[in-house]
């Protein structure tokens, strides 16, 4: 992070891989829904080298990604066909 608070890189390995090395990304986001509160908590980063049209295909994908998913865990088609 800089003296603001910004992400100057972001890396990222997985236990299940084949990659030798860690990932680099400029973006990501993760999200953990509490029961208990019935409230998402997120975390949203991305560093400052991520252009502005990266960040419109970055959201249009997980978008895209997100309306799949609550469709095979809702199986309420007419909505996700509302979303996209």
């Amino acid at each position: 992070m800089d003296e603001s608070r910004v992400p100057e890189s972001i890396n990222w390995t997985a236990s299940d891989t084949t990659a030798e090395h860690a990932q680099k990304a400029k973006a990501m986001m993760l999200s953990f829904w509490d029961g208990s509160e019935k409230t998402a908590l997120r975390i949203d980063l991305w560093t400052k080298d991520m252009m502005v049209d990266e960040m419109g295909d970055f959201f249009y994908q997980t978008m895209m990604t997100m309306a799949d998913s609550y469709g095979r865990a809702t199986k309420q088609n007419e909505t996700v066909e509302g979303m996209k």
